[in-house]
């Protein structure tokens, strides 16, 4: 997708946040403990390479993605050290991992068997155990089967190297700790079932890392906290550590008009405005990442809240103004303008869905720039 340069409409990340957020993981850590930073999804959309290096320069060891295609993208950058691939990879690019030294999860023995018949290289796969300890996803749910696949590998040390073993907590961001509690249970019977422990043992997300000490891992993957946001959104209000939010994204009025009462605003004529109004009209729209069901959010024009009138189109949004401004005037969406503010985590109210879906959901065509 085209960055959309020529528009008022941008996210802006502030560097010194990023890193805040990190140095502040970084200094609870317990001495033997490193943080890999977690910048899947376009650093949760806001900027892979630019956050990337940002984490590394404020204390992270390591970092961690979702696809290989993203750690690819680290490697071309020329960002070194450890990186992991949280997702599953086809086994027929394992040796592109390998090659440009990219640890990758194994979940079942069957991979493993297709992965060694594609490994021909000189350099070893660096592999992490995956285990399913009660989320459901991806991982050994056996600890025979665990055991086969440690086997397997120390069988093979020209094709794999064992590197880590982990797991993800489903519910390390609620109050209730029963489940979380039976998953670190589940977990420290997979690492006892080795035949030796590997250099990562790794169960702490954001979420862990705030509020448990969970079980004797080693490696923290930090990943929504990089970005000032809390992972429990409004359950556990209280951190270790202030997170700063480091996006706020912003736009401009195009258009400011003066409507009669009865006019109709946008798709579906789902507004109608009750008097005279002013409807100014703003660049941003689903194709952005502002997600059609925003109508009715609000957003900040000179201090004021503005609400969203009328469907949110693929490309525009419209807003009902307190008065005529000008064409440029600043809108914010997320953010502080003046004595008022609107937080991700207030637009994910809105929406009913959490932070993380509406900083991933902001498109390529909305550019990223960085301050401070």
């Amino acid at each position: 997708m085209v960055v959309a340069l020529h528009r008022p409409t941008k996210a802006i990340v502030r560097r010194s946040a990023i890193k805040h957020n990190v140095a502040a993981a970084c200094a609870q850590l317990k001495a033997g403990t490193e943080l890999f930073a977690v910048v899947k999804a376009n650093a949760y959309g806001h900027g892979l390479v630019e956050v990337a290096k940002l984490t590394r320069a404020a204390g992270a060891t390591g970092l961690c993605v979702a696809v290989l295609d993203e750690a690819l993208e680290l490697r071309r950058a020329g960002i070194t050290g450890p990186i992991l691939v949280l997702g599953i990879v086809d086994p027929e690019a394992v040796q592109l991992a390998a090659d440009n030294d990219i640890a990758v999860p194994v979940a079942e023995n069957s991979w493993l068997h297709a992965a060694s018949q594609n490994l021909t290289g000189t350099k070893p796969l660096r592999v992490h155990l995956a285990t399913d300890t009660g989320m459901g996803r991806i991982g050994f749910t056996d600890t025979a089967e665990l055991q086969q696949a440690a086997a397997f590998m120390q069988d093979e040390p020209a094709k794999f190297t064992l590197a880590g073993i982990f797991t993800h907590f489903a519910t390390a961001d609620e109050v209730d700790d029963t489940q979380f509690k039976a998953q670190c249970a589940r977990f420290n019977e997979f690492v006892a079932a080795l035949p030796q422990r590997p250099r990562y043992v790794h169960v702490a997300n954001t979420a862990t890392s705030l509020w448990h000490d969970a079980c004797h891992g080693n490696m923290v993957r930090f990943g929504v906290g990089i970005y000032g946001l809390n992972p429990s959104g409004r359950t556990i209000a209280h951190t270790p550590y202030a997170l700063e939010p480091a996006m706020r994204i912003e736009s401009a009025l195009v258009m400011c008009k003066h409507v009669p009462a009865g006019t109709t605003v946008s798709y579906g004529a789902t507004y109608v405005s009750a008097e005279d109004e002013f409807i100014g009209t703003v660049p941003m729209g689903y194709a952005d990442g502002w997600l059609r069901r925003m109508q009715g959010a609000t957003v900040l024009v000179d201090g004021h809240r503005c609400p969203i009138v009328g469907r949110v189109c693929m490309d525009q949004f419209m807003i009902r103004l307190p008065h005529a401004y000008p064409r440029g005037t600043k809108v914010t969406l997320v953010g502080r303008d003046g004595d008022d503010e609107i937080t991700l985590q207030d637009v994910a109210d809105f929406a009913g869905t959490i932070h993380y879906e509406i900083a991933c959901c902001l498109s390529e065509r909305v550019p990223r720039v960085y301050v401070d």
